[in-house]
């Protein structure tokens, strides 16, 4: 494969790329709310597991807490969606929403990397995994990031609630 060829093919897979995080995020920016509710089929999804330890078992394994906050948001970055970097405040109406976004985000970011086998339609199939591997490497730890938050945020209403009820 000649060089002009190679530089074409990384120049197209760039293109793609944008295409793909570009269309998927805004996308799901104009989604339901619902979608995202228990009461939704893709709930389960969502739901956080008791395997998971309220998402402990992230901070265990990939020592999500430290490195969480370095990552950018693309929320803040192209000023859309939700700023998820950090809670505004501990109102009801609050939480509930950033657990919401956090949702919108994982299913961003789920979509993202299971659209990448697309690369192995034009790609040589060494330049398709390496695409795969791209979007491995963009896309999970966003979702751990997600996983992790969630429960954070449902252990915060749920102390909002008992105090609320006493």
């Amino acid at each position: 494969m000649r060089v002009y060829q190679l530089l074409g093919l990384l120049l197209i897979n760039i293109g793609a790329w944008c295409i793909i995080h570009f269309s998927i995020s805004i996308s799901l920016l104009h989604v339901s709310k619902y979608i995202f509710s228990r009461q939704s089929r893709f709930a389960v999804v969502f739901k956080t597991y008791r395997w998971e330890k309220e998402g402990e078992v992230w901070d265990r394994i990939f020592a999500v807490k430290s490195w969480k906050d370095r990552v950018p948001d693309g929320a803040a970055l192209f000023n859309l969606g939700y700023e998820k970097q950090h809670l505004p405040s501990h109102q009801k109406s609050d939480i509930a929403e950033f657990s919401l976004e956090t949702k919108r985000a994982e299913l961003t970011h789920w979509g993202i990397l299971l659209i990448s086998p697309i690369f192995f339609l034009w790609n040589p199939n060494w330049a398709a995994w390496i695409n795969v591997l791209y979007g491995c490497i963009a896309n999970i730890p966003f979702i751990l990031i997600q996983r992790y938050n969630r429960p954070r945020l449902e252990r915060i209403r749920r102390t909002k609630e008992k105090r609320k009820r006493l």
